[in-house]
């Protein structure tokens, strides 16, 4: 560790801060919880929104120190860069480094992006148009069925060590690609958006498991009440 943590994560339940929480765990780094399930309308209590240190009052936030960072890829890389002296989760070889970036930007600038759109629609469209909602949904699904494929074409290509396919996603260990890719993936298969129409996707699911089945992801939800 470069510095002694004093980290507080704000988190909200069935949210992306699962991603922060597992990331601490796997960094093995203590830190305080501020935790609140969803009130009723599925949204954050206001009272837990105060207590988030930010204007937008969203999480997942941490605050470590005098130091505040909102948005999940930020707070990642602000972890990673101020406390994985070892450069495991974000490598310093350039070409694994821009991968792991890669996927990074990926998670929010396109899984969540495609499968928000249609989450947003089913919750938006007027009760007035809901009978042209079925069409609405496969043309958005187009777009996370590419996402989809893109993910499984790259599990199902060759591992550093191994002809067969990948265990993680870059590399032949877990890194910050698979701790912000994990969450939108279950997020997209459990709300089912986009993933209708036949396709299975098998390496993702694979995939998906070991994301579970991580000892460090465990203690995460073990911890946090996680679930979605």
């Amino acid at each position: 560790m470069s510095s002694k943590p004093d980290i507080t994560l704000f988190f909200l339940g069935a949210s992306r801060a699962i991603r922060i929480a597992w990331l601490l765990e796997e960094l093995q780094l203590p830190f305080e919880l501020v935790a609140s399930p969803r009130a009723s309308n599925g949204l954050a209590p206001e009272e837990f929104k105060a207590k988030i240190p930010t204007k937008m009052g969203k999480s997942p936030v941490i605050k470590d120190g005098d130091i505040v960072v909102q948005e999940s890829s930020a707070i990642v890389e602000y972890i990673c860069e101020t406390y994985d002296t070892s450069n495991h989760l974000i490598p310093k070889d350039p070409k694994t480094r821009a991968k792991v970036r890669e996927w990074i930007a990926a998670a929010e600038g396109t899984f969540m992006l495609h499968a928000l759109a249609i989450l947003y629609a089913r919750w938006r469209i007027p009760s007035a148009a809901k009978e042209h909602l079925p069409e609405m949904e496969s043309s958005l699904s187009v777009n996370v069925h590419n996402d989809l494929n893109w993910l499984e074409s790259e599990l199902s290509s060759p591992s550093p060590s191994s002809s067969g396919g990948r265990t993680w996603l870059v590399g032949d260990d877990v890194t910050a690609a698979d701790i912000m890719m994990g969450f939108n993936t279950e997020f997209i298969f459990t709300r089912k958006l986009g993933v209708e129409g036949g396709e299975e996707w098998p390496n993702v699911q694979k995939w998906l498991e070991r994301v579970k089945g991580r000892e460090a992801y465990k203690k995460s939800v073990e911890r946090t009440g996680y679930s979605l």
